[in-house]
């Protein structure tokens, strides 16, 4: 917005002179300029009066001087006695002269992370609050719900992962010994009967022949694909904390060399390898691997039906009873299969990250103050729903505030530098004046009715407590 020339002398005396001094100057000066009106009007009324009489004969020509002289006369010394412009008068260079209004330095609008039911508002428009306070409560039995059942699975997991990883109890693997122990001993007692063999040999070679050949065709388990893609899960959200960390330094000269850098390419690494891992999973095996897998089972089956064929049948039964006894021995000893306990692991994971995914519905349910401040605007009641993302409250800190001028065109703003001194005043407080300093502009000009206009915020050199939100200033920025 321009500010005329008229609008520019006014606001030099009314920062330059007292309020009383000001205002008796500038009700003088309208005075005057109404009485030159009126007389002039007076003057041009009496010249086409005696014009017309002339014209129409009334008047002598010669009289008409008589009566137009003293007019112009007149009209010619209350124009010189009238009030001139007081740039011109005083010399004064051309100034900047910028409409402002006072805003708070801290100010947030604030609104909900979750939807539901206002169970509580703690506050009131005008209230004062502090930092961290609770303002509004949801309605959060449906998020209490579902922490608990979060909670109870959790228990659930852990409790079955303790159970695979303690095992087979001492004495259940003392009765499997003993089984094995007999079973030998009737086996060896038949074996050293009879004509000397391999058949222990050949069956063991083939059930561990068949055994490959079972992993390969089937490929990995439920529960190992569940430990892969818990494994994949893990290392990504290890990723994006990496990432994020690294993502608030990577600006700065040395971020390479930060500890954030590092982590975020270990964090890279490992999701990387987890993916590949559980990539392996899903593509199963190949063809050659199950051809050599068929094979060596072919094998396996020839050499134990060569050596059965030497040896009497009731060896081949005992030798049977032994090799089972010997694998529930085996697995009794051995506890929990890795992939067991992976997908055990697994379940506590998700059971761990559901835990903490309600409580963070939890916590949506209440709204904290961010800072200390008054609370400006209030837009939801108790029982109100509320949605998330829209603005409930205002809050604004009123103990120390900033001048906003949107009133600079672009001819104006070349002239204006960050740190510039000012002076404000304020039409609400006549009889206070402050100096201030130009804290920011805002590089991008908004379009006003065809003017381009730049943003420029003052940061006063000391606060008064009569200033309000909103509140009209003049900012002097000097001379041109």
């Amino acid at each position: 917005m321009r500010v005329a020339q008229s609008d520019i002398t006014h606001h030099i005396l009314r920062i330059t002179m007292k309020p009383n001094d000001y205002f008796a100057l500038k009700f003088e000066s309208e005075r005057n300029m109404k009485r030159l009106m009126i007389f002039l009007l007076i003057i041009v009324s009496l010249a086409g009066a005696g014009y017309g009489a002339y014209a129409m004969g009334y008047l002598p020509a010669e009289l008409t001087p008589l009566i137009a002289a003293p007019a112009a006369q007149d009209a010619k010394a209350d124009a010189q006695s009238a009030p001139q412009d007081v740039d011109a008068q005083a010399g004064v260079q051309p100034r900047i002269l910028a409409d402002a209004k006072v805003v708070p330095l801290l100010r947030s609008d604030l609104s909900m992370a979750a939807s539901g039911i206002a169970q509580s508002v703690a506050i009131q428009e005008g209230d004062r609050v502090e930092a961290g306070q609770t303002l509004i409560k949801l309605d959060d039995a449906q998020q209490r719900v579902a922490v608990a059942q979060a909670q109870a699975n959790l228990a659930r997991a852990q409790a079955n992962l303790d159970k695979i990883i303690a095992g087979a109890r001492s004495e259940e693997i003392a009765v499997v010994e003993a089984a094995l122990t007999a079973a030998q001993a009737n086996y060896d007692k038949l074996v050293n009967a009879a004509a000397p063999g391999n058949v222990k040999l050949a069956e063991a070679a083939l059930s561990k022949a068949q055994a490959e050949y079972n992993r390969v065709v089937q490929g990995p388990s439920e529960e190992m694909l569940i430990g892969g893609r818990a494994n994949l899960a893990s290392a990504e959200a290890q990723l994006n904390q990496a990432r994020s960390a690294y993502n608030r330094i990577k600006d700065n000269s040395d971020a390479g060399m930060r500890q954030e850098s590092l982590a975020m390419q270990q964090a890279t690494i490992a999701y990387e390898a987890a993916q590949a891992q559980l990539d392996d999973m899903l593509n199963g095996p190949t063809a050659a691997e199950i051809a050599s897998a068929a094979a060596s089972v072919r094998q396996a089956q020839v050499q134990l039906e060569t050596t059965q064929n030497s040896m009497p049948s009731d060896i081949i039964v005992m030798a049977a009873q032994v090799n089972q006894a010997q694998a529930q021995l085996d697995e009794a000893k051995a506890g929990a299969r890795r992939e067991d306990i992976a997908a055990a692991e697994a379940d506590v994971a998700a059971a761990t990250a559901s835990v903490q995914q309600a409580l963070v519905g939890m916590r949506n349910t209440e709204l904290h103050a961010p800072f200390a401040g008054v609370v400006a605007t209030l837009n939801v009641t108790e029982g109100e729903q509320v949605s998330p993302g829209g603005p409930v409250i205002q809050l604004a800190d009123d103990t120390t505030w900033e001048i906003e001028t949107s009133d600079l065109t672009e001819l104006d703003i070349v002239g204006i530098t960050q740190g510039k001194q000012v002076s404000l005043t304020f039409d609400a407080l006549p009889d206070l004046e402050l100096s201030g300093v130009v804290d920011r502009i805002r590089p991008i000009g908004q379009d006003n009715r065809g003017d381009t206009v730049y943003t420029v915020v003052i940061s006063p050199n000391k606060q008064d407590d009569r200033l309000l939100w909103n509140m009209t200033a003049v900012v002097d920025f000097g001379a041109k």
